[in-house]
């Protein structure tokens, strides 16, 4: 899915859905039809107002939509006219259906657990999962030479897509996409948002595409093993197994054939790759280099920065940035443009670099050479917020607090960080909220 905008999905060092599902949700590898049951029981819900404050996630609002949950439904019935849906597409559909006040929980939960990046890599890059895409590789060889020749995307990063969003379509979400949608159009903070991915699987049921008996997935409506909202399905997905379908759940050709179509529209550039690992200097100034400027290849290593294992890179003139995600002490990146692309599909820095790093090992290369600072202990949600706010009160500049460390945050960081006389690298670590609790 073109899935910048997919809820599910959390950015970097928020990746908790994905971390207790190890990228969780696609289909679930379900036959027969929706049964009456899963379209009206409703999940466990806490009956607690949502973290977020917003007045639409209180408990009472939250009871009060869905007390006029059909009548919601119903006025949506104009807007799925319009988009070309029958009526009888749209009475099948909604005729019984209840909402899933279980995913309120999920969609306004603000969760403590979370994961450093070498333990989300070591989830995410496995040696199981190497072997098993290398594996598909070959016994779908064809199929990927045929979408590498129709869209120009590697192979490798279609695989790890696919590996690392479902682990090749094992792990599967198991809610009924139309539910969640519908559920999530009519209660809750994300409404408007939702409205579009409601009405987009109504189109997906007019067209046929897929039934709605494999139309399951993830709690917020992301489905297939290489998880497509559906509104980037309709954008995206391609029938290129030419029955006349796309059917990106149970059609390999399809999912192979439309996850390539995504990356290509996103701007994905033919035989290039996603960055390099490099070594950054001990006394690098980082204050000279403000996130995620690009620079060539040939500049940055005036700069002092080298390819790891003493490699070159081949392409001087390339641009890329410089993203060090456990700060000094870890394994330092140049990121090109094609990983920017991969951050369309998920705008998550982490998920980026884990869908690059598994393309490199399924295409035969070794793990990282640098080691990563895993004396190092992950800042809770919780704690990320107080060290904005510390910062924040400290006269930097980070925004909004919302727990999430970001491009804004590392800025205001760095500038601490010079303030102390401390290598400005921009990681939020346990240390730096240390002293910053002492001042």
């Amino acid at each position: 899915m073109s899935a910048g905008s997919a809820i599910a999905r959390a950015p970097l060092f928020l990746l908790t859905a994905l971390l207790l599902t190890a990228g969780g949700g696609a289909a679930a590898q379900t036959t027969g039809s929706i049964s009456s049951a899963s379209r009206t029981a409703t999940s466990s819900w806490s009956g607690r107002s949502g973290a977020s404050g917003d007045p639409r996630m209180s408990a009472s609002a939250i009871r009060a939509a869905a007390a006029g949950f059909q009548g919601c439904l119903a006025r949506l019935w104009p807007a799925a006219a319009r988009r070309g849906v029958s009526r009888v597409v749209f009475e099948r559909a909604t005729r019984g259906l209840t909402p899933d006040l279980g995913i309120m929980d999920k969609l306004d939960s603000q969760p403590e657990f979370t994961k450093s990046i070498w333990d989300y890599l070591d989830i995410l890059v496995t040696n199981a999962r190497i072997a098993k895409g290398r594996a598909l590789l070959e016994k779908f060889s064809d199929t990927f030479a045929r979408a590498e020749r129709a869209y120009g995307v590697s192979r490798y990063i279609i695989a790890a897509i696919w590996g690392v969003e479902s682990n090749y379509g094992e792990l599967g979400g198991d809610r009924p996409v139309l539910r969640s949608t519908a559920t999530l159009a009519c209660i809750g903070r994300r409404q408007r948002y939702f409205r579009a991915e409601f009405l987009a699987t109504l189109q997906i049921l007019q067209h046929g595409d897929v039934p709605e008996s494999r139309l399951v997935g993830s709690w917020a409506g992301a489905f297939g093993p290489t998880q497509f909202m559906p509104t980037a399905f309709l954008r995206y997905a391609v029938d290129f197994d030419g029955d006349g379908r796309r059917d990106v759940v149970d059609s390999v050709a399809d999912l192979i054939g439309s996850t390539a179509n995504n990356l290509k529209k996103d701007g994905w550039r033919p035989g290039e790759t996603w960055g390099y690992e490099v070594v950054v200097p001990a006394d690098f100034d980082f204050m000279r280099v403000t996130d995620q400027r690009e620079l060539t290849m040939r500049d940055w290593q005036k700069l002092g920065i080298v390819r790891a294992g003493g490699k070159s890179f081949p392409h001087p003139d390339a641009r890329a940035f410089l993203l060090v995600p456990a700060g000094i002490q870890g394994p330092g990146f140049l990121m090109l443009h094609n990983f920017r692309v991969i951050m369309r599909y998920n705008p998550a820095e982490a998920y980026a670099l884990a869908i690059g790093h598994l393309a490199d090992r399924l295409r035969g290369g070794g793990a990282f050479v640098q080691a990563w600072p895993r004396y190092e202990k992950a800042l809770s949600r919780g704690q990320r917020l107080e060290l904005q706010e510390l910062l924040e009160r400290h006269g930097f500049d980070v925004g909004e607090p919302d727990g999430r460390i970001g491009a804004r945050t590392r800025d205001a960081i760095r500038d601490y960080q010079a303030r102390i006389d401390r290598v400005a690298d921009g990681f939020a670590s346990a240390g730096l909220l240390k002293r910053l609790r002492a001042q």
